[in-house]
């Protein structure tokens, strides 16, 4: 990737004027100048759309700041729709919520990270942990596995506040469209595509974000035994069956854009529908699926045997 390659922000929002001020100022503390922002709202009622407004002034004038109307359908389908505005220029993307705040080197690192990665890349980087107030709750846990479509299936390691995809990745997400089946995560989503389309997922090492918790998570921290604890009763609620369903129609609905082992993994576990236990089991150790650790993976397979996904 060139030096100085224009990024482009794709910023989300819905009701956002309480945090959405140090988000924007993050933008303008990045090391990495060269950005423009695109911001889909959601619908807010508050004044998420004038902070916008009065950003542009800030940002500068070159400096696009556009501000388009969300499908208002929640955050997974605005961010989809977003990524695959007709006007958006080509990539790299940065994703961004509307709550954290990006250290100053986020946009450099992903700058670095993509100049040396190979033509199809998704990146990801990881998070302090902060409350509402900013004061440091924990650290993402780095991957124990590295990232493949096989762990993609079962869940997401990729965190959407700090992904970055590259013009490849930007026009491979444009080219599955928004997906017809109501996806759980849109983060979740394009690990899935990527990897499954061959991609490299490229994971730093050093935190990019203050990821600040606080009740309107749409998504917490994967941090402590209760958010561990938390994860492995979801994986064994018919709900995530459901998650991993609704994934696997949208990736088989745009197969022609996985690799054939891809295709062949993802066929393994469709060929059994849920329900058919020892069946289902066998092909889930057939397709390689896996989580990040033995024990989450043992309740997904226990969460198979049960019928539950």
């Amino acid at each position: 990737m060139p030096d100085r390659q224009r990024f482009t922000i794709l910023l989300c929002t819905y009701q956002g004027e309480r945090h959405l001020p140090a988000q924007l100022e993050s933008y303008l503390a990045q090391t990495y100048k060269a950005w423009d922002l695109w911001v889909s709202d959601d619908g807010s009622r508050d004044a998420t759309r004038a902070l916008i407004e009065a950003f542009r002034a800030e940002a500068g004038p070159d400096r696009t700041v556009r501000i388009i109307t969300g499908p208002g359908q929640g955050a997974t389908r605005n961010f989809l729709s977003l990524l695959c505005h007709p006007d958006l220029p080509p990539g790299p993307v940065a994703l961004s919520d509307q709550d954290d705040i990006w250290l100053p080197h986020k946009l450099e690192r992903a700058a670095a990270a993509l100049s040396a990665a190979a033509p199809l890349t998704l990146y990801g980087a990881q998070s302090h942990y902060v409350d509402a107030a900013l004061q440091p709750i924990g650290k993402s846990p780095l991957p124990r596995r590295a990232p493949s479509f096989a762990n993609a299936l079962t869940q997401n390691i990729v965190s959407g506040y700090t992904m970055v995809l590259n013009d490849d990745a930007l026009a491979l997400a444009r080219r599955a469209g928004v997906p017809a089946a109501a996806l759980p995560y849109h983060d979740w989503w394009l690990y899935q595509l990527i990897s499954g389309a061959g991609g490299t997922v490229a994971i730093d090492t050093e935190p990019a974000v203050l990821y600040r918790q606080h009740g309107d998570n749409v998504m917490g921290a994967h941090h402590g035994m209760a958010a561990t604890l938390r994860r492995m009763r979801m994986v064994l609620d018919r709900r995530y069956g459901d998650w991993l369903d609704a994934n696997m129609t949208a990736l088989e609905a745009c197969d022609a854009l996985l690799t054939p082992d891809a295709r062949s993994r993802l066929a393994a576990v469709r060929a059994v529908p849920r329900g058919h236990t020892l069946r289902r089991v066998l092909a889930f150790a057939r397709a390689g699926l896996h989580r990040q650790t033995r024990r989450t993976t043992a309740m997904l397979y226990l969460a198979a045997a049960l019928g539950r996904v």
